[in-house]
């Protein structure tokens, strides 16, 4: 630990928050169960005083134009490489992951950032569309922004689920209020910092704490879109709030996300793949497997080798990347995790792998568990743990995998492994899921940028990444205009006289196959 204090400087990073109401949180470090530091929290007038201030610093930010804000923007990028050893740290050090798992926040962030800067002005150019009469009138469609976007972050990927919705807001010409997970926090701000230090003005992204039923109350009510990731109910209760004031909200929520293991498959290669996706970061990624579907023909084979990987992962809080695994990030995570193993244990599962806290590594640290035997009654079965536990079933048939894929009211992410690509096309074609991976676990889609990510179900709406994660912060203008050649019916009498030339014009758009 003392290794990451020498760069995790707590009391600099919260001088970049918005947070004035004289009470704190303390904030444990999940590796050592020592206090971390002491977090201002944010008060409503902060709240307040963040989207006015931000609404005042957007207009100039939105003037400013597409070329300026890519010039910040990729400044911003190669601040977040050249720090990346300080982000790393503070990652590892707020959440507990490994540092493998904290550079995949950085690389994550970086690529985002790049992305909607190059791309933003292709995205958001003013376009022009078919009229309804050609040579009669012309329309184009421009792209404004909303305004003030607020951001509610997670704790478990703070830094790149935070520039992931962040970053294309300012992108099209938004300001941002963001509220940052306690736990979270300074991820965030040692992020926002480098954006700051290249050019983004301090007030058009402020980021406020606090309890979710009062500071996320008051953002939701103050901005024009919101974007939520955490879980269904909660983000449920986000989007109807919102929705009483005619506002948008992008909301990334839970997943209880399958991987199918086709009889086609090479299992050792597969069950390494699939170690990395059900463990990843604990398992608390939004993406991460909880649910592997094995075709029997391949069962034993890659139970065996996924067992066997599993119990070789290294579990450590390493500053450095000799670790496989971390820990998790709370007692409440911990608590969490072992009420679902001990309540699938008493009701029939059996444990292959794992199953147990350890606690002379750490507070939080539990191993990865893998569980066969798996059942409806089981709060595993269903529920999202969004911890390190994962069930493997054996099922006869590719539609029988399928079917057990789609039952679920979570479709989130998933995950299809095949020796045939045209095999795995076809069974990912009839997943529902937001995203689904061929032959990888999760990384193939969440680190495609210029593709959409979200959910479906209880998973989520609205989409991050791609240009639909971009136009989401705009709203569309269409522009129409009379170009003078022909005056439409205004009366009776001029509708009978064009009414035959405008169905003759009909008649040859279809002819034309024109739209």
């Amino acid at each position: 630990m003392s290794g990451a204090m020498n760069r995790v400087d707590p009391a600099s990073l919260v001088a970049g928050l918005r947070a004035t109401s004289g009470d704190t949180a303390t904030i444990i470090a999940p590796f050592s169960g020592q206090v971390l530091h002491e977090l201002p929290l944010s008060s409503l007038k902060d709240v307040a005083n963040a989207a006015a201030s931000a609404r005042a610093a957007q207009s100039a930010w939105r003037d400013a134009g597409f070329a300026h804000r890519r010039g910040v923007l990729l400044k911003a990028h190669d601040l977040l490489l050249e720090r990346q050893g300080e982000l790393l740290d503070t990652i590892q050090t707020e959440t507990g992951k490994t540092r493998g798992q904290a550079f995949e926040e950085v690389f994550e962030g970086a690529s985002v950032t790049r992305y909607y800067a190059v791309s933003a002005r292709r995205v958001l150019a003013t376009r022009r569309r078919r009229a309804g009469i050609p040579l009669v009138l012309k329309t184009r469609v421009s792209y404004r922004p909303k305004g003030l976007v607020g951001v509610v972050t997670p704790w478990n990927y703070p830094l790149a689920l935070s520039l992931m919705d962040v970053i294309p807001a300012l992108a099209a010409g938004n300001a941002v209020i963001q509220k940052a997970d306690n736990q979270g926090a300074l991820s965030i701000l040692a992020s926002r910092r480098a954006f700051i230090d290249a050019g983004v003005p301090a007030e058009l992204w402020t980021v406020v704490t606090g309890p979710g039923n009062v500071i996320g109350n008051a953002l939701v009510d103050a901005v024009d879109h919101v974007c939520f990731t955490g879980s269904t109910p909660t983000g449920t209760s986000v989007g109807v709030r919102a929705a009483g004031r005619l506002v948008a909200a992008s909301l990334e929520l839970g997943g209880k996300n399958p991987l199918i293991v086709l009889d086609d498959a090479n299992a050792t290669k597969t069950a390494a793949q699939a170690v990395y996706a059900a463990f990843s970061s604990m398992g608390q990624l939004c993406v991460a497997i909880e649910r592997i579907y094995v075709q029997r023909a391949i069962a034993e084979s890659f139970t065996s080798a996924f067992v066997e990987r599993t119990r070789s992962l290294r579990l450590s809080s390493a500053l450095d990347f000799s670790a496989d695994v971390g820990s998790l990030t709370s007692a409440d995570q911990l608590e969490r995790v072992r009420a679902h193993v001990d309540d699938a244990i008493a009701k029939g599962a059996t444990v292959l792998a794992g199953g147990a806290a350890r606690p002379e590594l750490g507070p939080y640290f539990f191993e990865p568990t893998v569980l066969t035997g798996v059942t409806e009654p089981m709060r595993c079965f269903a529920e999202e743990t969004f911890g390190a536990v994962v069930a493997i079933t054996v099922v006869d048939s590719e539609d029988e995998a399928i079917a057990a894929c789609n039952a679920s009211e979570f479709a989130l992410n998933a995950s299809v492994f095949s020796g045939s690509m045209a095999r795995a096309r076809r069974v990912a074609e009839r997943l529902d899921a937001g995203s689904v991976n061929i032959n990888e676990g999760y990384r193939a889609s969440f680190s495609s940028v210029d593709a959409p990510m979200g959910g479906m179900k209880q998973s989520g709406l609205g989409r991050r990444n791609g240009a639909e994660g971009l136009l989401r912060f705009v709203e569309a203008s269409t522009i129409a205009e009379a170009t003078g050649l022909l005056t439409l019916p205004r009366n009776g009498s001029e509708f009978a006289r064009l009414r035959g030339p405008m169905v003759t014009l009909l008649r040859a758009l279809k002819a034309l196959r024109r739209r």
